[in-house]
């Protein structure tokens, strides 16, 4: 694959809790120019990136993050004001704890009362794949099928662990044929990111690829360059 062909695919993602409009309007400028699928932001920027960047680039946010435990009328709120603010795209957490407790119909109502609350939009689930088993890890694959959502995310970045290529191999091999996946938390290089996308994930959750693009560019290299 080309370095372009990975920055494709990559949500450029800052959700750091000290960043600031600077920064924001920074990732937006970066995700235009290499050609990222979009730019994953906090919701209280939304407004902001999109009437920065109108349609030149999707606005992606995060809801009940990242721990998951939010109320689903919360949740949905969430969801809707980042709509209406402009979001392309929503990345919402599970409730962990549910999960756990074998509360599965209440998972999948949850996402489902989320992805009503999208209005259309597309919406990625992040399951937290470093706080489950195994088994945990199937049934998410199974409810996110039958969700509606259109992702199934490893990670949030912000728990013990990110994306494996286990997970996402296991993913693939479990989710349904529409049910696309993205990798996010630890992609560190491009070897990561060609690997993640070999073994079948559609996005990428980083901000390490744009950073290497911007290192080839100081070196001389080329965006085509294959790896």
């Amino acid at each position: 694959m080309t370095l372009s062909e990975i920055l494709h695919t990559v949500d450029h993602t800052l959700l750091s809790p000290a960043a600031t409009e600077a920064d924001i309007r920074k990732l937006c400028d970066d995700g235009l120019r290499y050609g990222t699928a979009s730019v994953c932001i906090p919701a209280s920027y939304v407004a902001f990136a999109k009437a920065y960047v109108g349609d030149r680039l999707p606005v992606c946010t995060v809801i009940g993050f990242p721990t998951g435990y939010s109320t689903t009328a919360v949740k949905c709120a969430e969801t809707a004001q980042a709509v209406a603010d402009g979001a392309d795209e929503i990345d919402m957490v599970i409730n962990i704890g549910w999960l756990k407790d074998g509360y599965h119909d209440r998972v999948l109502e949850e996402i489902k009362a989320v992805k009503s609350a999208c209005g259309g939009k597309l919406l990625k689930v992040i399951i937290e794949t470093c706080l489950l088993t195994e088994e945990e890890k199937i049934v998410m694959c199974r409810i996110v099928s039958e969700s509606g959502a259109e992702y199934i995310k490893t990670s949030t970045g912000f728990s013990t662990g990110g994306a494996t290529r286990e997970d996402v191999a296991l993913f693939a091999a479990h989710v349904a044929p529409h049910v696309r996946i993205k990798a996010a938390g630890g992609i560190a290089s491009l070897e990561d990111a060609e690997a993640f996308l070999h073994l079948g994930a559609a996005r990428l959750g980083t901000s390490r690829i744009v950073k290497i693009a911007k290192e080839d560019e100081a070196n001389g290299s080329v965006s085509d360059t294959a790896y």
